[in-house]
C-alpha cells in the first residue's frame, strides 16, 4: 500500500490545525542518508493583504532557501520530499503533536504525542487576536 493516502489524511490534520488556531510548527526530518537538504520547516505567515500564506524553509548543508505559498500549493512541495529523502513530518500543535512516519517497507502511519508546544505560532496568535 502507499503511503500518500497517510500523508493526505496527515496534511487534513494540518489544515485542521490551522483552522482551529492551534498550529504551532511543522517539520519534515530523518533523512535517508547523507543529503544535502536537512530539514523543511513549515510557518504560517500574513502577506500584505493580511492573507495567510505559508513560509516553507528548505534548510541545506551551506544555506536556508525560503519560499511562500498557499495552504493549498504547500502540500504538494511537501509530499514531493516525502520518502526522497524524508521518512518523518511532525506538526506541532497546541493540543497533540501528530507525527507521520515511513517505516522500511515504506508504509505511512500517524501517531499522536503530548503536545510540545504550549502556544501556536505567532501568526495564528495574531489571528486570533484580529478575530480572523
Amino acid at each position: 500500500m502507499s503511503y500518500e493516502p497517510i500523508f493526505a489524511l496527515f496534511w487534513e490534520r494540518v489544515k485542521q490545525s490551522i483552522e482551529d488556531k492551534t498550529f504551532a510548527k511543522l517539520t519534515l526530518a530523518k533523512t535517508i542518508g547523507d543529503t544535502e537538504i536537512k530539514n523543511i520547516y513549515v510557518r504560517p505567515v500574513l502577506d500584505e493583504n493580511n492573507v495567510i500564506k505559508m513560509s516553507v524553509i528548505a534548510r541545506y548543508k551551506t544555506e536556508e532557501v525560503e519560499s511562500f505559498h498557499s495552504l493549498d500549493d504547500t502540500y504538494p512541495i511537501l509530499a514531493s520530499y516525502m520518502n526522497k529523502p524524508f521518512l518523518s513530518a511532525l506538526l506541532f500543535t497546541t493540543e497533540n503533536d501528530v507525527v507521520f512516519k515511513l517505516n522500511k517497507k515504506r508504509a505511512g502511519s500517524i501517531t499522536e504525542q503530548a503536545p510540545t508546544f504550549l502556544n501556536a505560532s505567532d501568526v495564528i496568535l495574531e489571528m486570533k487576536a484580529r478575530g480572523m
